[in-house]
């Protein structure tokens, strides 16, 4: 897995970008936080799911801490699927068209490093 990867799941992805944002190697999080190098990279490939106090753990070793709240919850991904209901199929595949070259040129970019 290369570093700009997507993340396998969410906890993987806080770590990866804690120990980027700090500059720190597998094994130098690992000896901050007092655990083994191995967990690390198991927590960051997603083949282990760190428990919240360890995940926190990580974070603060990296110098971050995670801060969690609830908010209302957003209906718009219903009001979305409701509005491309309403549309003609032609339409609806023109839409979708354009989130595909979209989402290519997004790639390209990434990829490209602009």
């Amino acid at each position: 897995m290369g570093k700009y990867d997507p993340a396998p799941t969410l906890a993987a992805g806080l770590i990866r970008l804690a120990r980027d944002k700090a500059q720190l190697t597998q094994a130098q999080l690992a000896s901050q936080a007092g655990i083994s190098q191995q967990a690390v990279s198991a927590y960051e490939t997603g083949r282990k799911e760190p428990t919240l106090p360890t995940l926190q753990a990580l974070l603060a070793a990296a110098g971050f801490e995670m801060r969690i709240h609830l908010e209302a919850l957003d209906h718009h991904d219903a009001a979305l699927e409701t509005f491309m209901a309403s549309l003609p199929p032609e339409r609806r595949a023109e839409i979708a068209e354009q989130g595909r070259s979209r989402a290519a040129a997004a790639r390209l970019s990434r990829i490209r490093g602009r």
